[in-house]
């Protein structure tokens, strides 16, 4: 699934490419690309027509854009975009031919770039929100990422060393700390050299200190390069794939040596997924005593 830096990679360009931009038209090519939006495609379509979509936002891996009426008066809705596992924004010229996973198109009254929703396993989706000119309400229990200026160091601290739990369960919780998922998580205990099943309750100051200068700096250098791209499916709006996959230190390493240390990098079961660590940096913490 993408995550902070491939979001807001989409985001950046959702923001040179469609805001600002009246919606001439809207297709729904798959009900499931608008099955979050509870009033169905007709409403969905009938929103959006004739509107004019502002400045585009993101929280965690959320985006949305709010929504101007004809008369530029704010409405207080927002398009919402949950990209899920596949989903793709991409700004295409009208003779562009159809994606083969097309799932809705918009076109704008300019008569330029067209915006699609491409997804090819359909669990992402789009959907027209309440806002009142803020973060809608479905992402308002979605924390605040750690590149954003207002992120709270001490308050995420305190939460992260009141949880009993593992430190890279904590890192994926979207109600803690917003946008880590599975790859940066992974990266982030490495340059921390923490293990993922470390207690968060026995971390030291120091220690939270380390994993959030680690989780700031790799999302800051994987959007830099424009984020993760291991496939086809994790591209900005114009198609283009990230290329933070070739400076991963730990993420699908398996076996290779670690570039601190030299020791194979380990691959374990973690969540029905799997988390990757360097057995030497990042040594594994005894059980805790019943």
């Amino acid at each position: 699934m993408p995550e902070l830096p491939e979001v807001e990679v989409v985001r950046r360009g959702l923001e040179q490419w469609v805001a600002g931009r009246t919606v001439a038209a809207v297709e729904v090519h798959h009900p499931r690309a608008v099955r979050r939006h509870l009033e169905g495609a007709e409403h969905f379509v009938a929103a959006l027509t004739g509107r004019t979509l502002t400045a585009a936002h993101r929280r965690g891996k959320y985006l949305w854009l709010p929504i101007t009426e004809p008369d530029g008066a704010p409405s207080g809705r927002a398009l919402v975009a949950h990209l899920g596992m596949s989903g793709q924004l991409l700004v295409e010229k009208p003779t562009q031919p159809d994606e083969t996973h097309l799932r809705a198109r918009f076109t704008f009254t300019d008569g330029g770039r067209e915006l699609r929703f491409v997804d090819q396993r359909t669990f992402g989706g789009l959907a027209v929100e309440e806002s009142n000119g803020g973060i809608p309400p479905r992402l308002a229990h979605i924390a605040i990422d750690p590149l954003d200026a207002t992120f709270d160091v001490d308050a995420f601290s305190a939460a992260l060393r009141r949880r009993r739990t593992e430190v890279k369960r904590a890192l994926l919780d979207q109600t803690l700390i917003g946008g880590v998922g599975n790859i940066y998580a992974d990266e982030a205990l490495w340059r921390a050299r923490l293990h993922g099943a470390r207690p968060t309750d026995k971390l030291t100051r120091g220690q939270v200190a380390d994993l959030l200068d680690g989780v700031r700096d790799v999302l800051s250098e994987a959007l830099a390069q424009g984020g993760t791209s291991f496939d086809s499916l994790y591209v900005d709006v114009n198609g283009q794939s990230g290329y933070f996959s070739r400076f991963l230190a730990v993420y699908g390493q398996a076996d290779r040596p670690c570039p601190r240390c030299g020791t194979p990098i380990h691959r374990e079961s973690f969540m029905n997924r799997s988390s990757y660590s360097c057995r030497q940096c990042q040594p594994r913490p005894r059980a805790r005593r019943s």
